[in-house]
């Protein structure tokens, strides 16, 4: 089983020397990649789970109805913040689209499995941080899920052939046909691969005098989205399975 997911978070980055980009722009950037990634789904008729950072989850509200309207799970990002401001923003949240949020990614939290729990999240997927030195760390990590305090834990999957994470980095940087066969070989030993890619790297980043390190501008904007639609079209050539993360858990 292949477990499309997508991070929609604003991108960070500083802009070239005589350039500024407010907030609000950056938040248009984020909106504009991320119906992108919802048209390319959509035109391949596969579900996808996204992970919306909650700092920006109730300043795209519209967005996020379209996203829940085409049949897209919604979870969150969870980068920092205290436990009140995430049970705020859930509820809020989950009254607006009349649905229930269950799943919460992060990198590193204060907030223990247990304080998840009483947020009412069913299912967490923790992801480490991908940058250029990360491809070369070889991992060992069980493919397996597993319970804790009521929560299912989601391990961040890892080729066991190549030891490379599926990672937005190890997305954006291989060749298509050593990623697609990576995912074929992957899937033959273990259940499911869990792929994820963050919405700023569907950013023209030139065109936004964006200042992003050589290794990161690689297959960004417009190359990023041939190559997701690229990816989509060999699932369905090869007939492969796909699901929503929480519709896989339970």
């Amino acid at each position: 089983m292949i477990l499309l997911t997508f991070n929609i978070i604003s991108i960070e980055a500083e802009t070239k020397k005589g350039f500024e980009i407010s907030d609000e722009e950056r938040l248009k950037i984020t909106e504009s990649n991320t119906r992108a990634i919802l048209r390319i789904l959509d035109l391949h008729d596969l579900k996808a789970s996204f992970f919306i950072e909650i700092s920006i989850a109730e300043k795209l509200q519209q967005l996020l109805k379209a996203i829940s309207v085409q049949g897209h799970e919604i979870a969150f990002y969870y980068q920092d913040g205290s436990l009140e401001y995430l049970e705020e923003v859930k509820k809020n949240t989950q009254d607006f689209l009349e649905k229930s949020i269950r799943g919460v990614r992060y990198q590193n939290t204060s907030l223990s499995l247990n304080e998840l729990k009483l947020c009412g999240f069913n299912y967490v997927s923790s992801i480490d941080h991908a940058d250029i030195l990360f491809p070369f760390k070889r991992l060992k990590k069980s493919p397996e899920i597993t319970e804790e305090n009521g929560l299912s834990i989601i391990p961040e999957s890892i080729s066991p052939y190549s030891q490379l994470p599926y990672n937005d980095f190890v997305f954006q940087i291989l060749p298509m046909q050593y990623y697609q066969n990576m995912v074929y070989e992957t899937l033959k030993n273990d259940d499911f691969v869990l792929i994820y890619l963050d919405s700023w790297q569907f950013t023209d980043v030139e065109k936004y005098h964006f200042k992003i390190p050589f290794y990161r501008r690689w297959n960004t904007g417009k190359k990023m989205e041939d190559k997701l639609e690229s990816f989509l079209s060999w699932i369905n050539e090869k007939e492969l399975a796909t699901s929503r993360v929480k519709d896989y858990i339970f």
